[in-house]
């Protein structure tokens, strides 16, 4: 059993957990449900579409700065971003998905693929960016809220200091073809061993030497694209921030809908750990850990665990069911546009 599915599974364990210990809660998550102002909870429709616009933005403004693509009109854009989500909702791979399926996805478009690859990269720095930021912002404003205790305070602080430091350590890595290499080979030894002691001597092996170096020098190549022309993270990243203030704004509006209007930065900063179990969790989206870890969050920032039931999981329920459902139509549709040619996720 590979690394990840042991991660998963004690997950869900833990999951289990925290539902039985939850019983009085998960009653009174109820009662909220049945009483939700769904006029209010109708927001939620343009600011989802806003999101996954912004999804999208993040890789087509960098693609139209390259002038690696023709313009496509808005919703085109939106359906490519509902089809990228879905595959990463279903297929879940830490990304690996999304990024095989987009390449195959703008290929039909023109794109080549070197620069759907570096499109997909500048995704991913851009919202790690955007994170930061918002979370260094959320930190900021619970600090200033007297209602917030110094636990939630303590750990938001954790949270940046340890991207901050993510991020001067990646870039201190790719930096360097000879770290990149030494790292590689440290990093596959080391899960190796690990993996060869926990199957009591057999020796299978987690991760290939080549494998994790390629993985690295693709990094690398894009680092120094980047680092030539730093400018065309400028528009990603501002669709990055709108991105994220929306997705936590779905939660945001569905507290009000259930009457328990919430303060904004704890959520985005629950939103941000949460985030983090759909690259780990294999369930889709990382449903169930998600949802977990921010009501566990939000009960340490002093919000009730009923009411952040109810809106986390009804929210949750929402998007995965428009991002399922809708992006399934678009995916079946492209692959009949095109031909069922594109590469097997994660290859």
């Amino acid at each position: 059993m590979s690394a990840r599915k042991i991660i998963s599974w004690v997950t869900l364990g833990l999951v289990v957990l925290i539902l039985v210990l939850s019983r009085g809660e998960l009653e009174k998550a109820w009662q909220l449900l049945q009483r939700v102002d769904l006029l209010v909870l109708m927001l939620l429709i343009p600011v989802l579409f806003i999101s996954i616009l912004a999804s999208g933005e993040m890789i087509f403004t960098y693609l139209r700065a390259k002038k690696g693509v023709r313009s496509l009109p808005v919703w085109e854009r939106a359906r490519i971003a509902l089809e990228l989500n879905f595959v990463n909702h279903t297929l879940p791979s830490g990304g690996v998905s999304g990024i095989s399926y987009v390449s195959w996805r703008l290929g039909k478009l023109g794109v080549s693929p070197g620069k759907a690859t570096s499109a997909q990269v500048v995704r991913y720095v851009a919202g790690f960016i955007a994170a930061a930021v918002l979370i260094a912002v959320s930190v900021l404003i619970v600090t200033l809220d007297g209602n917030i205790n110094r636990w939630t305070i303590l750990v938001s602080s954790g949270i940046v200091t340890f991207m901050i430091i993510s991020t001067i350590g990646l870039i201190f890595l790719v930096s360097s073809r000879a770290r990149m290499h030494a790292f590689a080979k440290n990093v596959s030894r080391l899960a190796n061993r690990a993996t060869w002691k926990i199957t009591r001597g057999k020796k299978r092996v987690l991760l290939r030497e080549e494998k994790v170096y390629a993985f690295f020098e693709d990094i690398h190549d894009d680092y120094v694209e980047l680092k030539k022309d730093y400018r065309v993270l400028r528009r990603p990243l501002l669709w990055a921030l709108v991105f994220t203030v929306a997705d936590a704004m779905l939660f945001t509006i569905t507290f009000w809908a259930l009457g328990t209007p919430v303060n904004p930065a704890p959520i985005i900063i629950a939103y941000a750990l949460a985030s983090v179990a759909g690259f780990i969790v294999v369930t889709p989206g990382g449903a169930g850990a998600y949802e977990a870890i921010m009501v566990g969050f939000l009960a340490t920032a002093g919000i009730s665990s009923s009411a952040s039931l109810a809106a986390i999981v009804l929210t949750r329920v929402i998007i995965l069911l428009v991002t399922i459902a809708a992006g399934y139509l678009l995916y079946e549709d492209a692959l009949r546009r095109y031909g069922n040619d594109r590469p097997t996720p994660g290859r």
